[in-house]
């Protein structure tokens, strides 16, 4: 059976286009005033300008990985960034801590750890659902490469570019 969907019947005025035209153009002449007196800023002139001043606190940018203070991988290789990400971006290969390592409770890290920055489209899923904290999204909006391969990010770079983290790591607390 199929479902008719009547259209709503205008009055006049609204059958009429020029009024939404005018009221258009209100706008753009409100906007382009209030360019020309200075109090509205539309383009910035990259790269000169930049936005690290003006970052919203909201903005989600390039993903990485952290270390806790002492150094350690704060990844379990739990892979649960891998499964959520939509585009599939990242790629987790996980590997066994040696028996001799003082931290061998853990038992596992990445053995691999892959991000496509080309694929990744910044949802901020993967930081939403680490259970360690060990991957964030930082506010660098300049990511750039010369080739599709130096935009897949390894293990090594995402530690250099995350960094250190503070605070409790589940991985490591001594409770557990």
């Amino acid at each position: 059976m199929a479902i008719v969907v009547k259209r709503p019947k205008l009055s006049i005025f609204e059958k009429m286009y020029l009024p939404a035209i005018g009221k258009g153009l209100l706008i753009t002449l409100s906007h382009a005033i209030k360019i020309l007196r200075g109090k509205k800023k539309v383009t910035m002139q990259y790269p000169e300008e930049k936005w690290d001043a003006n970052m919203p606190e909201h903005y989600r940018g390039a993903p990485a990985l952290v270390k806790d203070e002492q150094g350690r991988e704060r990844c379990v290789s739990c892979q649960l960034c891998e499964f959520i990400c939509p585009p599939r971006a990242i790629k987790i290969v996980p590997g066994e801590i040696p028996s001799d390592d003082p931290w061998a409770k853990v038992e596992k890290r990445p053995k691999e750890f892959d991000i496509d920055m080309i694929r990744c489209i910044y949802c901020g899923m993967c930081e939403e659902v680490c259970p360690e904290q060990a991957i964030y999204l930082r506010k660098d909006y300049a990511i750039t490469g010369l080739s599709r391969e130096e935009m897949v990010h390894d293990k090594e770079r995402l530690y250099e570019i995350g960094g250190v983290r503070e605070g409790l790591v589940n991985k490591w607390n001594e409770l557990k």
